[in-house]
C-alpha cells in the first residue's frame, strides 16, 4: 500500500469512475419518477415503490459484492476487474429501463421498468462496491485520501451537471416516450465511458494486499457493525443521502409545476453542480486545515441553509430559487468529499487493529446503505406527492392544486433541510482524526 502521494494520472483515472456512478445515481433519481407518473401514467405511490424495490435489493446484494471482491484473486487486483465486468452490463440495463414498449397495460409496462431497473441495480452493486473499496488499498495516507476524493467528487459533480442538465433537454427535444428512450441510450454511453476510463486510468495504481478476515459474511458484517466510528459516519451519510434523494426527485416537479419555466430543470442542475465544480478543491483545503469532521459539519449546514431558502419557491423570484439551489450545491460538494475520504480511514484503522482487510465488506455495507437512502428519498418524495394529491397523467394539461404545489415545494426544501440537520447528531460523536488514523 502506498504511503507517498499518488500521481495525478491515478487520481484522475480513479475519479473518472464517478462518470458511471454519477450518471446512474443522478438520472434515475431525476427522471424515473416523472417517467413513471407522466409518461406511463402510473400512480405516484406505485411509481415510488418501483423506484424503491431495486434499491432495497441492493441493500442485500452490496455486502455480498464486497465479500466477493475481497476474495477475488486477479493479477489486476481484486477490485479493478469489476469496473468492466459490471460496468458494461450496467450500461445495457440502464438503457433498457427507459425503453419500455407500448404494451397496452400499465402493469406490464411497470414490470418492464422494474425488471431492468433491478438488473441495473445488481450490476451497479458489483461496480460501485469494488470501486469505493479501492482508495483504502491505493494509499495509506490520511491527506492523500482527501485529495483522491477531491478528484472523484469534482468529476462526480461535473457528471451530475452533464447528465442532470442534458437528460431533460434530450427528453424534451425528442418528446414523448421516444424522448426517454433516446435519453436512456445517451446516458448508457456515458456510463460505458466512465467504466472504461476508470479501468484504464487505474492500471498503474498501487494495490495493497487483501487478506479477508476469517468467518462467514455474517461474521464479517457483525464485526463491521461493531465499529463505532464507521457506524456513526454511515448513519450520518445515509440520512443525508435520503435528503439528497428527496431533492433530486423533486427537481423536475419543482421546475415544471411550481416555477413553470421552460428549461428550469436544466437551470436548477447547473445552479446545483456549478458551485460544486468550482469549490470542491476549496473544501479539500478547508478539510486539511480544520479536519474532515469539522469541515463536514460546516458543509452540511451550508446545504441545509440553501435548502431552507428554496422553500420560498412559490412566492420568490426564480433567481432567488436558483441562488438557493446554488448554495445547496456549495454544501453538497463538501458533503461528498469528506465522508468518502473518512470511509477508507475507518476501514484502514480496522485493518490495522485486526490484521484483516475488510475494505470490501465495509464499502459493501456503505454503498448498500447509501443506495437505500438515495432510493428512499424518491420514495419519500412520492409519498409527499401522494399526500399532496398529485395527479398522475400522460397529458401535459393537468393543473396541480395549491396543496400539491406546496407539497412539492416543501418536499424539495424543508424536509431535506431537516434531515441534514438531524444527521449531525450522529456525526458529532465521530472520533477518528489524523492522529488516530496515523498510529
Amino acid at each position: 500500500m502506498s504511503q507517498a502521494g499518488l500521481p495525478r494520472s491515478v487520481r484522475i483515472g480513479y475519479g473518472s469512475g464517478s462518470v458511471a456512478t454519477g450518471a446512474f445515481g443522478t438520472v434515475p433519481g431525476l427522471m424515473l419518477l416523472p417517467y413513471l407518473t407522466d409518461a406511463l401514467g402510473i400512480a405516484a405511490l406505485a411509481a415510488g415503490l418501483i423506484v424503491l424495490l431495486p434499491k432495497a435489493w441492493d441493500v442485500v446484494l452490496n455486502p455480498i459484492a464486497g465479500r466477493i471482491s475481497d476474495r477475488t484473486t486477479d493479477p489486476r487486483g481484486p477490485r479493478r476487474p469489476y469496473l468492466l465486468r459490471a460496468g458494461i452490463p450496467l450500461a445495457v440495463a440502464f438503457a433498457l429501463i427507459f425503453a419500455a414498449p407500448s404494451m397496452g397495460s400499465k402493469v406490464l409496462e411497470s414490470l418492464w421498468v422494474l425488471v431492468f431497473f433491478l438488473a441495473a441495480a445488481s450490476a451497479y452493486a458489483f461496480f460501485q462496491v469494488p470501486y469505493v473499496a479501492m482508495p483504502a488499498e491505493i494509499t495509506a495516507s490520511y491527506d492523500e485520501r482527501t485529495r483522491l476524493m477531491t478528484w472523484r467528487v469534482a468529476i462526480l459533480a461535473f457528471t451530475i451537471m452533464l447528465a442532470g442538465a442534458t437528460a431533460p433537454v434530450i427528453r424534451d427535444a425528442v418528446g414523448g416516450r421516444n424522448g426517454y428512450r433516446v435519453m436512456g441510450v445517451v446516458m448508457a454511453l456515458i456510463i460505458v465511458v466512465g467504466a472504461v476510463a476508470a479501468y484504464a486510468g487505474t492500471r498503474r495504481a498501487p494495490v495493497g494486499e487483501v487478506q479477508p478476515g476469517p468467518g462467514t459474511l455474517r461474521d464479517q458484517l457483525r464485526i463491521v457493525a461493531g465499529a463505532r466510528d464507521f457506524r456513526l459516519l454511515l448513519t450520518t451519510f445515509v440520512v443525508q443521502a435520503l435528503a439528497t434523494g428527496c431533492m433530486l426527485a423533486g427537481v423536475d416537479y419543482l421546475a415544471e409545476d411550481v416555477l413553470g419555466r421552460k428549461g428550469a430543470t436544466t437551470i436548477l442542475f447547473v445552479c446545483f453542480v456549478g458551485p460544486a465544480l468550482l469549490l470542491t478543491p476549496a473544501w479539500a483545503r478547508i478539510g486539511e486545515r480544520v479536519g474532515k469532521k469539522q469541515a463536514y459539519v460546516a458543509s452540511s449546514l451550508v446545504l441545509a441553509t440553501g435548502a431552507l431558502l428554496a422553500a420560498t419557491a412559490q412566492v420568490a423570484p426564480s433567481g432567488l430559487v436558483f441562488a438557493a439551489v446554488a448554495l445547496v450545491g456549495v454544501g453538497y460538494a463538501g458533503c461528498q468529499v469528506f465522508p468518502l475520504a473518512m470511509l477508507p480511514d475507518a476501514a484502514a484503522v480496522d485493518a490495522r487493529r485486526t490484521g484483516s482487510n475488510r475494505a470490501g465488506v465495509y464499502t459493501g455495507v456503505w454503498t448498500a446503505a447509501e443506495t437505500l437512502g438515495l432510493a428512499l428519498g424518491p420514495g419519500l418524495f412520492a409519498l409527499v406527492l401522494a399526500m399532496g394529491g398529485y395527479e398522475s397523467s400522460t397529458s401535459n394539461d393537468v393543473q396541480q392544486s395549491d396543496t400539491t404545489l406546496a407539497a412539492i415545494t416543501y418536499g424539495f426544501s424543508v424536509l431535506p433541510a431537516l434531515l441534514v440537520v438531524v444527521s449531525l447528531w450522529w456525526l458529532r460523536r465521530y472520533t477518528l482524526d489524523a492522529q488516530e488514523v496515523a498510529r
